[in-house]
């Protein structure tokens, strides 16, 4: 008994350190947002000029506003296009099937330094070049097959009978996929699009390859303010992103019940 309460305490112990190696940086970061040294000198001086600087900041704005319609279009686009591929791969069966999903996991695992070097000599050489567009095509390919996967990962626990019942009862095909399989692979496509969104508005590497002066994404120019010299005009951008992420999170998990239905 008393070995039990040992192990019970030194597993919540070992989770307490965790959450604290994850979250304290975060926290830390945070309250130097509101600090009025820019040298983080201690103790705090509560102030929120930093945050009217951010506003005063074009660049970093317009980097933000960038990655925000950059992540948004490529959730878009890689949900519906991911959801159809796993519909298609859980539905039919055809040669080199297997092959197909084997090829989705290496983009995941590539390093995405190799990635972005191949991105940048292939966009070069069809024409496209740098740019906002060619950032796209990236976080597309990128995002793809992390909503493949996931999606597909939903469809394993579905039942094809609720298909076939739909059918003999006298839906189509289209009435089959939006009203029985769609509903029930809405939090695979949720879960997908969510992924998506993280990879393509948190993708430094294939960004820094693939943009041009002034048509920056967020993680780019702030590694381009960190070369110059940190301010803490970063940190309030990071708490912004950091809060607003954060909301999104709890409301999704909350109306989708990813956590179950308690």
């Amino acid at each position: 008994m008393a070995t039990t309460r040992i192990l019970e305490w030194l597993g919540r112990f070992y989770i307490v350190l965790l959450l604290g190696f994850l979250y304290l940086p975060i926290i830390i970061m945070a309250l130097m947002s509101f600090n009025a040294s820019p040298f983080y000198q201690l103790p705090l001086e509560w102030t929120t000029d930093w945050y009217a600087s951010l506003w005063q900041n074009d660049q970093l704005i317009s980097a933000t506003w960038n990655s925000i319609e950059i992540a948004v279009i490529t959730t878009i686009i890689s949900t519906v296009l991911g959801s159809m591929a796993s519909l298609a791969l859980y539905r039919y069966q055809f040669r080199g099937k297997k092959f197909l999903q084997a090829l989705l996991f290496p983009p995941i695992a590539i390093p995405w330094l190799i990635t972005g070097t191949a991105m940048l000599i292939f966009f070069f050489g069809i024409g496209i070049g740098r740019g906002l567009v060619a950032i796209l095509l990236g976080h597309v390919a990128l995002a793809l097959p992390y909503v493949i996967v996931v999606v597909s990962a939903r469809l394993q626990t579905f039942a094809p009978e609720l298909e076939e019942a739909a059918r003999s009862l006298g839906a189509n095909q289209w009435q089959v996929t939006n009203r029985v399989t769609l509903p029930w692979t809405m939090p695979g496509v949720i879960a997908g699009g969510l992924f998506a969104f993280a990879v393509s508005f948190d993708q430094f590497v294939v960004s820094y390859f693939l943009s041009t002066p002034g048509q920056t994404t967020l993680p780019v120019e702030i590694y381009a303010a960190i070369r110059k010299g940190f301010t803490p005009e970063i940190n309030a951008v990071s708490t912004i992103i950091i809060v607003v992420s954060m909301a999104l999170m709890l409301l999704t998990a909350r109306f989708f019940k990813f956590g179950g239905e308690k």
